[in-house]
């Protein structure tokens, strides 16, 4: 089983980056997972995303074949004012779009790290039509909000916080059964 990380953080270092790094460092025996990268997208223009792939800028059409590539999402993001951050927000809409959509009907699980006391709690809310809209299969439980994530990685990247590795090693496996039951 192939999985498809979208990081809604460019932030070299970041904590998302790290949540990340955690959950493929937890995945199920069998499970793979390639960064979907969103660093150097052009802003969306309907006007550059017509009907045939080719006539897409290369960025979007690597996103997209990477996302297509794929028996399932996850997206660890960050939350900026309260909602999901423009530039993973801009790769949603290049990816959502057209028949060809790579988004389309895939599970999806989502997690965020956030120094705040909500986590990513509003962000994550915030991708809730957009799953609706693509009619995307979500891994609704346990909720992946890392909450002062500041004290919650090591000098060396790592989470030091317990409950919170099992909450994500959770997560990807109802992200695997939900595939599983897809392809069955």
């Amino acid at each position: 089983m192939k999985i498809a990380a979208l990081l809604g953080s460019l932030r070299k270092g970041s904590y998302n980056a790290l949540l990340l790094k955690t959950a493929e460092g937890l995945l199920p025996e069998g499970v793979t997972l390639t960064l979907a990268s969103i660093d150097g997208l052009p802003l969306y223009d309907g006007d550059l995303d017509l009907p045939t792939a080719h006539e897409r800028p290369a960025s979007v059409n690597t996103l997209r074949n990477t996302l297509a590539d794929a028996d399932a999402i996850l997206i660890v993001s960050p939350e900026y004012n309260y909602s999901i951050p423009g530039g993973l927000k801009n790769a949603i809409d290049w990816a959502s779009r057209g028949a060809d959509s790579p988004l389309m009907h895939k599970p999806v699980a989502l997690m965020g790290a956030s120094p705040g006391l909500m986590g990513t709690v509003r962000m994550q809310l915030a991708f809730l039509p957009v799953f609706q809209f693509l009619n995307m299969q979500v891994v609704s439980k346990p909720e992946v909000l890392i909450t002062q994530a500041n004290t919650k990685f090591d000098e060396h990247g790592e989470l030091t916080d317990a409950k919170a590795k099992e909450l994500i090693a959770q997560k990807l496996l109802g992200l695997k059964a939900l595939v599983d039951a897809k392809n069955q």
